[in-house]
């Protein structure tokens, strides 16, 4: 069974700092794509960031790009979010994912897996 964990969200200020991590398990890590999606309250899912499965390119959402990094260890099968600058618009719950393709940019639709999700605030 297919397992993907998130923890290290909370609650922090504007202009401080989290980090993500989600732990997965029961799939061959290495040949996934990895990303990070949020939704926030009344709104759609939305890409974050990604990395792929072999060279590890990241790519970034607009909103998110130099203040998130995305990273993945191969060896511990988790994959971090390290996220910088916090923003009040950046509160939401936060979606590890797992896709088959070899590709940074993540969609909904082509995610294979989810994990529950792990809610960020960010306080003003």
């Amino acid at each position: 069974q297919v397992q993907l964990v998130e923890s290290g969200g909370g609650l922090v200020q504007a202009g401080g700092s989290l980090r993500l991590s989600c732990a997965t398990s029961g799939l061959t890590f290495s040949i996934y794509s990895m990303g990070w999606f949020r939704q926030a309250p009344g709104k759609e899912r939305e890409f974050v960031a990604g990395i792929t499965r072999f060279s590890g390119n990241t790519y970034y959402a607009d909103s998110v790009k130099g203040r998130f990094t995305i990273s993945r260890d191969n060896g511990k099968k988790t994959v971090s979010l390290q996220m910088n600058s916090l923003k009040p618009e950046d509160t939401a719950i936060y979606y590890c994912a797992a896709d088959a393709s070899d590709t940074n940019r993540l969609t909904v639709k082509s995610v294979d897996y989810w994990g529950q999700g792990t809610q960020v605030t960010v306080s003003s």
